[in-house]
């Protein structure tokens, strides 16, 4: 360490006389040095072009608890066959050798969960990013490739997330006691501008047959007189054109009215203009029911219903399906529904305990032309079950009348008060219009089912304090954590594959959350093993058995293990390769 000289007493350096006391001049020297720095101001790193030593394995730089092994285990344990992916039976086809099914899945789970969600950049993370190389051995699909996997296997994809969804199940990660359900708008790849109602077609197809009626005019008028000819610049291509366009108007009001729709789109013909609560979305209406337990995505659904409204029962029913399957015996316990105010229906709510399901919907307490007048209510009428008759706040008796009134698909009886009575009753003023005779009340078919579970939600107050906690926050992930709002496909098929991938990439991430990794492996290699050793015990039992029934197909019984339904799998094996340079 370097370190400054001992300074001499100044009576020892002292020659001649300094110029203060009248001697020569200091001689002029080199300006004195500045202090050298304690420290670097920036952290500095190796040069571009400085020779590294670096390591001869990519698996080196991959952590052991990286979430990209557990994508590895996960999807080298898949029958890829059996869930449907094209190409996963391994047959020699002339030209090129396609790229493995598992290959461009791994890419895509790792993708999403990483909000890399475009084939173009899952093109450009093969090429710069060393967990992907890890991945997939080195391979680098291009953009093309990577799109079609995801556009031609929609059908797979879903059967995929589903498999998972069993998977967790098998796991224990699922309660089956308690759902959410809830409905969130997602962007489609189609534009507003794209999307027209038939009031718009019909605007536009006149103004279309107005311009044709104009030229026509035009040019009859040319042909009668040769200066207004001249003047005249209507071509027959122009004209050809607006009629080619109002015959394309005329198609899309047939179709409108031969499928009932309201709006089509000239780019995704499943696309729909959606507002609800002052958001406007020009895609699609994605519902998701969720288990308690974990937040896990139970089941889930696109359509382009613009609210809520009788989506609980198929969305309940398709969660209890899921529970159902491959168990032997029903659930212990009835499953609990829980969902907001929007999917309340009086059908819904009578469907569901027809089915066994609980719900749990906030009642809307609509407001009716009496109520909004100031006069009393239906609801401070009172039902007899027993007579089939209201007693009104006066202690009258109101009768059932007439033939019962379906409204929505719902039938509704009347019950009406004697006008004599009406008249002379003192609270006349308070339950009739002025020029009002008698009282009538219309009940529901589904009262008796509304009236029960008017008084379960009056009894379980904290049970809708959880809904907006379990329903809105594995979309919440999905719009933030994971960059997720908009489709990249377009048409129900495709986009309901690609949200199977969504859903199945935020259920792995949970998943991997509650697990850890190394455990998860563990699991994704002991399954593995065990359906190798069965594929390998029923290829034995095929090769024994075939001799005596003498046919290509030893298994006589469909739906058994036959054919692309027999289990293959192989144990996990970590892969180490040398990058090309």
């Amino acid at each position: 360490m370097l370190s400054e000289p001992e300074s001499a007493p100044p009576e020892a350096l002292t020659l001649w006389p300094s110029p203060e006391d009248g001697g020569p001049p200091a001689a002029a020297g080199p300006e004195p040095r500045p202090p050298l720095p304690r420290s670097r101001r920036y952290k500095e790193g190796p040069s571009g072009e400085q020779p590294l030593l670096l390591p001869a394995c990519v698996d080196d730089y991959v952590a052991a608890n990286h979430p990209v092994r557990a994508i590895a285990a996960y999807v080298e344990m898949l029958d890829l066959e059996r869930l449907g992916f094209r190409h996963a039976g391994g047959a020699l086809t002339v030209g090129q050798p396609a790229y493995a099914p598992g290959d461009l899945l791994k890419l895509y789970l790792y993708g999403y969960q990483e909000r890399v969600h475009s084939s173009r950049r899952l093109e450009a993370e093969c090429r710069r990013n060393l967990e992907v190389m890890w991945l997939l051995n080195g391979l680098r699909p291009n953009y093309h490739t990577i799109a079609d996997f995801r556009k031609n296997n929609a059908a797979a994809l879903k059967a995929a997330n589903r498999e998972f969804v069993l998977l967790c199940r098998e796991l224990g990660l699922i309660s089956g006691t308690r759902v959410g359900v809830d409905g969130s708008f997602f962007h489609g790849n189609a534009s507003a501008a794209s999307v027209k109602t038939k009031k718009q077609l019909e605007a536009e197809l006149a103004a279309l047959e107005q311009d044709i009626d104009g030229y026509l005019a035009a040019l009859e008028r040319g042909d009668a007189d040769a200066a207004a000819a001249e003047a005249t610049t209507v071509s027959a291509q122009q004209l050809a054109d607006l009629q080619a366009r109002a015959q394309r108007r005329r198609e899309q009001l047939e179709e409108l009215a031969r499928t009932g729709e309201t709006q089509i789109s000239r780019t995704d013909p499943d696309a729909r203009r959606l507002s609800k609560n002052g958001q406007k979305v020009t895609g699609y209406n994605v519902q998701s029911v969720v288990d308690d337990q974990h937040h896990l995505i139970l089941t889930h659904e696109v359509t382009n219903a613009g609210n809520d409204l009788g989506q609980l029962v198929p969305m309940a029913e398709q969660a209890r399906q899921m529970l159902l399957d491959g168990q032997t015996t029903e659930a212990a316990q009835p499953l609990e529904v829980l969902a907001d105010a929007g999917y309340f229906t009086e059908s819904d709510i009578a469907a569901c305990a027809s089915r066994g399901i609980v719900p749990y919907v906030p009642v809307p307490e609509k407001t009716g032309a009496a109520e909004r007048a100031g006069r009393l209510s239906a609801r401070e009428f009172v039902y007899d079950a027993e007579q089939d008759r209201y007693r009104c706040p006066g202690g009258e008796a109101l009768h059932p009348y007439g033939q019962p009134d379906t409204r929505n698909g719902v039938n509704y009886r009347r019950y009406r008060s004697r006008a004599s009575v009406c008249q002379s009753c003192p609270l006349k003023a308070q339950c009739l219009p002025p020029a009002g005779k008698r009282r009538e009340i219309l009940r529901s078919e589904h009262a008796e089912a509304v009236e029960r579970h008017r008084e379960r939600m009056a009894a379980a107050p904290q049970v809708m304090r959880q809904r907006a906690a379990l329903c809105e926050h594995p979309f919440g992930t999905l719009k933030r954590w994971l960059g997720w709002d908009h489709f990249l496909v377009r048409g129900f098929d495709k986009v309901r594959g690609e949200m199977a991938m969504i859903v199945h990439s935020y259920n792995f991430r949970r998943v991997l959350s509650i697990l850890g990794v190394a455990a998860f492996i563990a699991y994704c290699q002991a399954r593995g093993v065990a359906r190798g050793f069965l594929a390998a015990w029923y290829g034995l039992l095929e090769r024994l058995c075939q001799p005596f029934w003498g046919r290509d197909d030893p298994w006589p019984m469909a739906g058994t293990v036959s054919g692309s339904h027999r289990p293959r799998a192989a144990p996990f094996v970590p892969v180490r390769f040398t990058p090309a340079p």
